[in-house]
């Protein structure tokens, strides 16, 4: 960080200790944790730009009373004289699973039970008008789009076998119905979704919060929030805890259906493509790159990896 970067979190988070506090990078911002607060710090100037939009949604998630705790927006940029854009949000008690977590039966159902309760409220969310007028709509066209986006701007990154399996991919996406009956968080990996260990006697399994079967805590980083098709969260889930457990999820949250099943696995193959294409827009060329490693990404300037 700058000197100016950390005498502004010196204002910013005036009861915390400088050489305690935990910096942590994610694609779009460089996020500070402090005991109570967390300062969000874009890391290009597109990132920046959509901060007023960000905590917008982070007001009206705040008040529809979702059963878990979202961050809620404290002070920005816009309302200080500073010249770094920021974004101050309360911190959302809690930590991410560890890896280990799931291996035990009693854990994974527990928590199986809490994505399906956390997906229910979100879709029950999506019905509400004020939400509905708040929250961006997906856009019919957005697959279409996403997919015109990565021919044009990727494609020229790809070796001929990265390009051909995109374009499956890609012609699978553009199939999709358009759904917008639920909220979407958009980005809902293990990262994103804190826990809390429960009074529940039984097999730890949360990072840094104790024993007891783990209670959720609370879902961070909603930058990518919108009404649209749950199966992109449902994605996530699966993405980053396994298939296995994404079908106990499936199982306790009563969906059956094949179509869904499809869509999910038709938005997992996307992920890599997706975080490429946002990255190559933000000019983050590290993300872009880890994004198109498998499908024969730029590794340097002048430099190809073949896979």
């Amino acid at each position: 960080m700058t000197m100016g970067t950390a005498a502004l979190l010196g204002r910013l988070l005036p009861d915390d200790d400088p050489a305690e506090l935990d910096v942590r990078q994610g694609q779009f911002h460089q996020v500070v944790l402090g005991a109570d607060r967390v300062v969000c710090f874009p890391r290009t100037e597109a990132a920046a730009r959509r901060l007023p939009a960000r905590a917008a949604v982070l007001r009206v998630l705040a008040g529809l009373g979702l059963g878990f705790r979202t961050p809620e927006p404290l002070l920005a940029s816009g309302d200080t004289a500073d010249d770094v854009p920021f974004l101050v949000l309360s911190r959302v008690p809690g930590a991410p699973l560890t890896d280990d977590a799931l291996r035990d039966s009693a854990v994974a159902e527990a928590v199986a039970g809490q994505y399906a309760t956390l997906l229910a409220g979100l879709s029950e969310a999506g019905a509400d008008r004020t939400v509905r007028a708040a929250l961006p709509h997906a856009r019919e066209d957005g697959w279409r789009r996403f997919a015109a986006g990565v021919r044009e701007e990727l494609y020229v990154l790809m070796s001929d076998s990265g390009r051909r399996r995109a374009e499956r991919e890609l012609t699978a996406l553009v199939g999709l119905p358009h759904l917008t009956g639920a909220v979407v968080h958009g980005d809902l990996g293990p990262e994103n979704v804190l826990w809390e260990a429960g009074g529940t006697a039984g097999t730890g399994g949360t990072g840094g919060t104790g024993g007891g079967l783990p209670r959720l805590g609370g879902v961070v980083d909603w930058d990518e929030a919108a009404l649209g098709d749950p199966a992109e969260d449902l994605a996530a889930i699966g993405a980053g805890h396994g298939e296995e457990f994404l079908a106990r999820v499936l199982r306790l949250g009563a969906w059956s259906d094949d179509a869904l099943h499809d869509r999910i696995a038709t938005i997992r193959a996307s992920f890599a493509l997706q975080q490429a294409l946002a990255a190559h827009r933000d000019g983050d060329e590290e993300e872009r790159a880890d994004g198109l490693a498998s499908y024969a990404a730029v590794v340097g300037p002048g430099r190809q990896r073949q896979r």
